[in-house]
């Protein structure tokens, strides 16, 4: 298992930096040509040599991709994004960590209270599951406290606790799929106030605004939109396959701690 958790965590990684690296090769792509036009309809623009000031020599600055993007983004979307970001990862090794089958069901609980009922050690099997804090472990030491109001009682009692633990389970994972919600949300966001900044340009400007104050705008809507989605894939994924891995495993615990219960069941019938 935590090979799989290391493989899962890289795989994200990977996701995360190739969207990001293709966000910054398109960013250079669209720079080279946002400058490559401005020259070439400098030179169409002029036909005849007219006199120009130091700031019109200077050649435009050249920003790289990293740079653009901060521009784009801004203080605001970038606090934003990061701290999405690093709650992401940080819920995301939390609920790998709880997946984890020896934190579930571990099967050394499960071989040590079968011994201690085989050999009719019943308060040392109460202590040893007692003493485990897996899900397994809570389950059996709450059936076999309530093993003396009777089978029927303790099977309720084992899976009111059941409830309760896969109820935890799920609350620390639903807060990957809320990010993974909030993420687009936060990226449409920006991208209406990208265009509204884009248009504000054009209304003020008239009909000939600056190409650059237009691309401004332009990139924060592309970039929020860009890093949201970036954000939401892997948090919907892990999400999903953390959803169906803890699925998997509380029923597990389900069929085993009934099992080991069930031995109780028949001195009551008789």
């Amino acid at each position: 298992m935590r090979h799989r958790a290391v493989l899962f965590g890289t795989l994200v990684a990977v996701i995360g930096l190739l969207c990001f690296d293709g966000a910054f090769q398109s960013a250079n792509i669209f720079t080279q040509t946002a400058v490559a036009q401005d020259e070439g309809g400098g030179e169409a623009a002029a036909p005849a040599p007219a006199p120009a000031g130091p700031a019109e020599d200077a050649p435009p600055e050249e920003l790289n991709a990293l740079q653009w993007l901060y521009q784009a983004l801004g203080p605001f979307y970038l606090v934003i994004f990061l701290a999405l970001s690093f709650t992401l990862v940080a819920l995301l090794v939390m609920n790998l960590l709880s997946a984890r089958r020896e934190n579930v069901c571990p099967v050394s609980l499960v071989e040590g209270f079968e011994a201690h009922l085989n050999e009719k050690q019943y308060q040392e099997a109460y202590e040893l599951a007692k003493s485990d804090e897996s899900f397994l472990g809570q389950v059996l030491s709450a059936g076999l406290a309530k093993l003396s109001a009777g089978y029927a009682q303790a099977i309720e009692a084992m899976q009111e606790v059941g409830e309760e633990e896969n109820m935890k389970l799920e609350h620390r994972l639903s807060y990957m799929a809320l990010i993974g919600t909030l993420s687009p949300m936060v990226g449409l966001f920006g991208t209406v106030d990208g265009m509204i900044r884009s248009f504000s340009t054009i209304a003020v400007a008239g009909s000939t605004p600056k190409a650059s104050d237009l691309a401004m705008g332009i990139s924060t809507a592309l970039f929020t939109t860009l890093v949201g989605l970036a954000i939401a894939i892997p948090a919907l994924a892990a999400y999903n396959i953390l959803k169906n891995r803890i699925a998997r495993l509380v029923l597990e615990v389900g069929i085993l701690s009934e099992g080991l219960m069930s031995r109780f069941e028949k001195p009551e019938q008789q």
